[in-house]
């Protein structure tokens, strides 16, 4: 390939593909948008330096930060011929490639103690925060081992964690000097085992580190092994990760770093932008290329990206790049807005079904949300269309152990003989009270695990609200009824199904089709970083949840549609807004008020007898008429139900409300049915109670009109 300049050897680049590529030996910064072919322009950049003989494959080390992402480096590596002479470029994550290097100089460092891969923490987080005083619940523990991931990674140690915690704002899940207590014990622990000692990941990085640090022979072998380093996903990396790139590198500048500040979406895990922001400061004659063409999303998506980052503030927004559409123009992103969230899930539903039957396969159709817990409406009512479908970077709703959990403690209430009947609102009451022990609390507490947890369990509430509104004198045995049919009724994760992820799951992926649901305030952005009466707005945490819905819009390639819902359940009330981040997004010839979808159900809704509209509301819908309709109540046929349930009860030894209730009563006593079909369109008469009193009922119903109303 000599004399070859690097368009002939690898077309098909754009001129700034070509330039990060072509760029020389040294530092070089490739900043690159959504879509741009960053993996494409850095493994050709990679294959240049070696086909130019700058350095050869076995001394180059490139890192990213899924496994998923070095496998796909790797094999285009291959494909474009570099390491056939059989040393290759390492492509690892920053874990595995620390992995394999302490491996190595282990002996060297420390000796013939041995130590463990601690891949699971669980325990020993758990020990320690038993010895602290603290829960020791499934979620406490989570929420106190990523508190001791995030400090691990931002280089805080344990005597320190509470101070910096403080200075920084850190949320934190119990007081910050028992979650300090709980590292330190920790740390202690994992230096116990009796077949030597237990390192966890981010040990892997820092004795990594410490190695190169403190071993100059070390340092030595391992610098003349890797000449050259590539970093994809720059604005991802941590205070830890940075400090094993400083000891890789030493005193060198070989090295190329990818990223884009503006898709900086996980700072609670300490990962910061800064170090790309700092680039050009620290290696003032870097190469800096800006990749801005986007070869993934129509102009029409493109241009929506560029207006949701646009209203970004701070300084990482001063770094965003203007996306130019580069695919042939689609259709313009559509933006609903619904009464409730079973309405919007059912729409986002049909629409996909739709998609399906044009030709979309399921599998190029995502539905992105904000937190897990959106997924259960989502789950329900792409079953009820048959439509396959995965849940990527968690599990299904009734597969979450909180959810499990919850429907356990229902089931073990419901066996149960010391607790009262209850239907209706009072279900509601009852289900909240058994799910309290488990986390459901009237405010959203702190912890990602424990929100996540607290989220599943109201979404639960929700449900059961949502059912009790539609199904006529609901008890705690016909709900559990419902849920496990609900549970059995969904589909297990296939391949060709719809994806439904979270935001942040979605990262690195795109889909043909992008439904972007439940999108608003309080939700994204999350309510804990608008703060409250006695708090004001995290701003830095408001622009992330922005990066969060620019991530979301920039994962679609040709359909998009944004929605969300005024009301939580179905006739709830419609307390909620949309996204303040949608705000001058909507076209002004047609604001969400006139395009919005109508509020749509895949149960149809029962209408008035009176005036023929539609019902809302449990009552009204028992009733069969609109509560400010005119009653025919037969008040004499009313009196005489009420002295006729009153005995029933009494002989069964059951509660009056449990023959039934007022409302089914009253409806009866308005509706006066002639025969079984019409009593049993009374909503909370079914087959059973039909059987077990419909005769009675009947007669007593025959008995007022052969005497004649009054």
């Amino acid at each position: 390939m000599d004399g070859m300049s690097a368009d002939e050897m690898y077309p098909g680049l754009d001129p700034q593909q070509s330039a990060a590529v072509r760029a020389p030996r040294g530092p070089v910064c490739v900043l690159a948008g959504a879509g741009t072919g960053k993996t494409r322009t850095i493994t050709r950049r990679i294959a240049h330096l070696v086909d130019s003989g700058h350095v050869s494959a076995g001394q180059v080390l490139a890192v990213t930060f899924t496994a998923r992402a070095a496998g796909e480096m790797r094999t285009r590596l291959r494909d474009l011929g570099v390491g056939g002479d059989g040393a290759s470029v390492q492509a690892r994550t920053f874990h595995a490639a620390a992995m394999r290097q302490l491996k190595y100089f282990w002996p060297q460092v420390v000796g013939d103690t041995p130590w463990q891969l601690l891949d699971r923490k669980f325990a020993v987080v758990g020990s320690a925060a038993g010895r602290a005083g603290l829960p020791t619940g499934t979620e406490a523990i989570r929420d106190l081992a990523s508190e001791i991931e995030w400090a691990k990674a931002s280089l805080v140690a344990p005597e320190d964690y509470a101070r910096t915690a403080a200075r920084t704002h850190r949320e934190v899940p119990f007081d910050a000097e028992k979650v300090a207590q709980v590292y330190a014990g920790y740390e202690q622990l994992k230096m116990r085992g009796e077949d030597g000692m237990f390192l966890d990941f981010d040990d892997l990085l820092l004795h990594t580190a410490a190695a190169l640090e403190d071993h100059t022979a070390v340092a030595e072998e391992f610098r003349d092994r890797y000449r050259c380093f590539v970093v994809d996903e720059y604005q991802d990396v941590t205070p830890l990760q940075q400090r094993v790139l400083n000891a890789w590198l030493g005193e060198r500048d070989d090295l190329t770093v990818v990223g884009d500040a503006n898709q900086t979406i996980y700072s609670f895990t300490g990962a910061t932008p800064s170090y790309l922001l700092d680039f050009s400061r620290r290696f003032p004659d870097a190469t800096v290329v800006r990749l801005e063409r986007d070869y993934r999303s129509t102009p029409e998506v493109v241009s929506l990206a560029n207006r949701v980052i646009g209203a970004a503030r701070g300084r990482i927004a001063g770094t965003r790049l203007q996306l130019i559409g580069q695919r042939e123009s689609g259709p313009e992103p559509q933006f609903f807005e619904y009464d409730d969230e079973p309405a919007e899930a059912a729409a986002v539903a049909k629409a996909v079904k739709k998609l399906i039957d044009s030709g979309v396969p399921a599998s190029e159709i995502a539905i992105l949300y904000r937190i897990n817990a959106q997924s259960e409406a989502h789950e329900a009512a792409l079953t009820r269309l048959e439509i396959p479908f995965q849940v990527r970077g968690g599990e299904g709703f009734f597969t979450r152990t909180e959810v499990r959990q919850a429907v356990n403690a229902l089931r073990q209430a419901g066996s149960r003989d010391d607790l009262p009947d209850a239907v209706g609102t009072d279900l509601v009451t009852l289900v909240r009270a058994i799910l309290v022990p488990l986390g459901l609390t009237d405010t959203e507490p702190a912890g990602a695990q424990a929100k996540e947890r607290w989220s599943s369990l109201s979404a639960l509430v929700a449900l059961t609200e949502e059912l009790v509104g539609t199904i006529a004198e609901l008890s705690l045995e016909g709900l559990l009824r419902e849920l496990s049919a609900r549970a059995e009724s969904r589909h297990p994760p296939v391949v060709e199904g719809v994806t439904l992820a979270s935001l942040h799951a979605a990262k690195g992926l795109e889909w043909d089709a992008v439904f972007l649901v439940g999108l608003t305030d309080g939700t994204l952005p999350i309510q804990h970083v608008l703060g409250d009466a006695n708090s004001a707005p995290d701003e830095a945490g408001v622009e992330e949840e922005r990066r969060l819905l620019y991530v979301g819009v920039t994962r679609a390639r040709e359909h998009l549609a944004l929605s969300w819902a005024l009301a939580r359940n179905e006739g709830g009330r419609k307390s909620r807004r949309r996204s303040r981040f949608l705000h001058g997004l909507i076209p002004d010839e047609s604001p969400a008020s006139r395009i919005a979808a109508p509020t749509t159900n895949t149960r149809k809704r029962p209408s008035c007898r009176v005036c023929g509209k539609s019902l809302m509301g449990s009552s009204a819908t028992m009733l069969g008429r609109c509560e400010g309709c005119p009653s025919d109540l037969d008040e004499e046929l009313l009196i005489a139900l009420k002295e006729w349930r009153r005995e029933t009860a009494r002989e069964l030894k059951v509660p009056a409300y449990v023959v039934f209730s007022d409302n089914t009563l009253t409806a009866i006593a308005e509706q006066c049915p002639a025969d079984n079909r019409a009593l049993v369109a009374i909503p909370g008469i079914g087959a059973k109670k039909l059987e077990t009193y419909g005769a009675e009922v009947l007669a007593l119903v025959r008995s007022r009109v052969s005497a004649g109303r009054k």
